[in-house]
């Protein structure tokens, strides 16, 4: 039997999440299903920026407008998830200077707070600044955690019911008579595929928004900018540092618990399932940021990721960077399909934005008129995020330490007991890889060793609990050192060429990974 839903979401990002607790909050019940984990696209691939606006002055004013509003609302209805960090932008000698003098008359025409200060006061609060700095101004920029804000929404909507299907993915539409029938769906562990009803579909796939909206007979001309990013092995700077000028790479340095994370590229591509950063990208972005800070030549990088940014295309020969960082929302009525909307685009920071306006649509359609809740209500801690937070986990072991707990993830200090409670926290949610679920889900795998000890200890304890048995733990370990392998590929050089030499002998002199993968490949 088809599994029955008022909304269907596509998509467990933060839109995705976003909007289930916002439909959550009216009453009306919905479904979520993403086709991997939550977060796993580029709402876990961004600087984890919470924007002041500043940036989008020059180019985009209803984008930097948005990012304001929104930014003061995240702060006061989720502050859990926010490190109120504060912002400089700064220019270094040979930037544009004309750029430089019109940039606070740009702030003040989008209202948004921008002080003046000089290199030497910068300098003093951000001593990693160069000294060749000619000018700087403070802004209101944050960090913010993503997978603690998608957990905690979708935390939210579950506890009012909304229900969370991951590995799953969307493959068709049953359409008649102007709408979406029934929903094709393979469960992507099992292979089995299933079938959802529902009186309105959301298409909140991210950068997968087209190819869904395709299966409707839709058509969405959406730009693929890929951005790599690189992660420190420590915290540089106690605020967000942008560059003093028009967007390019590696304007952009945002502290991120106890690392600092810079970029971001703005490469375009034609396919958003091949995206991973580059050895060029990351020689790129260290080149041009070193004028602006120049310790970020000799510092230790731990891991380079990267997501895909849809930007909705609109015309001819425009680039990633010159594209509206704006958001579409899209009535496929107008395709002929009458229960069925599109939401793509957009930024991390105006999420909320963006599922208050979607859900406007479909409550409209649905005719529903309860009024969206989300700007004035808070946003609850739960706890299936509040183990992403860096210091909780050696908190919460000091704290509650049990005679018998071990640490083993010592890089970010999680225990054994808190390895069982994410566990006991993911419930169903536990997807094809446990040890890779968990990484999202917490800090595990996330310091200088980058899975190297901790994927080793953890296997061992998901074997002696029961969790996986057989070659299963040894798949899904394969499957984790794998995915740390693509951050490390791109920054092996003094240290993290060690630290990648060690893991090599850990894996395959100890367990002959390398030969399980061979093994996996003829069985499959």
């Amino acid at each position: 039997m088809p599994i029955q839903t008022q909304v269907l979401i596509i998509g467990g990002g933060a839109t995705g999440t976003g909007l289930a607790r916002d439909l959550s909050l009216r009453g009306v019940s919905c479904l979520v299903v993403e086709k991997q984990d939550i977060n796993a696209g580029a709402s876990g691939g961004n600087h984890g920026l919470l924007h002041s606006g500043a940036r989008y002055v020059a180019a985009d004013r209803e984008a930097a407008m948005e990012c304001r509003e929104e930014g003061e609302i995240l702060k006061n209805m989720a502050p859990q998830c926010i490190e109120n960090t504060g912002g400089l932008f700064v220019a270094v000698a040979g930037d544009d200077e004309n750029y430089v003098a019109r940039f606070p008359h740009m702030c003040r025409k989008c209202h948004i707070p921008c002080t003046e200060i000089t290199p030497d006061q910068a300098r003093e609060w951000e001593p990693c600044l160069s000294k060749d700095i000619i000018a700087a101004f403070e802004v209101e920029d944050g960090a913010i955690d993503p997978f603690m804000l998608s957990l905690d929404n979708l935390a939210h909507a579950m506890s009012l019911g909304c229900k969370v299907i991951r590995n799953a993915r969307v493959t068709g539409f049953d359409i008649s008579s102007q709408a979406i029938r029934r929903v094709c769906l393979t469960n992507e562990t099992t292979g089995k595929e299933f079938h959802i009803e529902a009186e309105m579909v959301v298409n909140a796939a991210g950068a997968w928004a087209g190819t869904i909206a395709a299966m409707a007979g839709a058509e969405i001309h959406i730009l693929y900018s890929k951005g790599s990013l690189l992660v420190t092995q420590d915290r540089l700077a106690k605020r967000v540092i942008n560059r003093l000028r028009k967007a390019s790479d590696a304007d952009i340095l945002v502290p991120g618990g106890t690392v600092s994370v810079l970029g971001t590229t703005s490469v375009r591509i034609d396919d958003p399932d091949m995206y991973r950063p580059t050895i060029e990208e990351t020689d790129r972005m260290i080149d041009n940021a070193t004028a602006m800070i120049p310790v970020l030549e000799t510092t230790r990088y731990i891991r380079a990721y990267a997501g895909v940014r849809p930007l909705v295309f609109t015309g001819k020969g425009a680039d990633g960077r010159s594209l509206s960082r704006g958001f579409s929302l899209i009535d496929h009525q107008e395709n002929g399909v009458d229960n069925f909307v599109s939401i793509t685009g957009g930024k991390l920071t105006t999420y909320r934005l963006m599922a208050e306006k979607t859900a406007d649509m479909v409550c409209r359609k649905l005719g529903i008129t309860t009024p969206c809740a989300t700007r004035t209500t808070p946003l609850p801690a739960s706890s299936r995020g509040h183990w992403t937070e860096p210091g909780y986990a050696p908190r919460s072991w000091i704290r509650h330490k049990a005679d018998n707990d071990l640490i083993l993830c010592e890089c970010e200090m999680v225990s054994r007991q808190g390895i069982d409670q994410i566990i006991s926290n993911m419930d169903t949610m536990r997807g094809r890889s446990m040890l890779t679920a968990m990484g999202l889900r917490s800090r595990v795998g996330k310091g200088p060793c980058q899975g190297g000890f901790c994927g080793l200890r953890i296997t061992g304890h998901l074997y002696d609990q029961g969790h996986v048995t057989g070659n299963r733990g040894i798949r899904e370990l394969t499957h984790f050192i794998e995915g740390r392998w693509k951050g490390f590929a791109p920054i092996l050089w003094d240290l993290p060429l060690m630290q990648a030499e060690l893991q090599e002998a850990l894996y395959c002199g100890m367990l002959d990974l390398e030969l399980q993968a061979k093994e996996q490949d003829r069985d499959q």
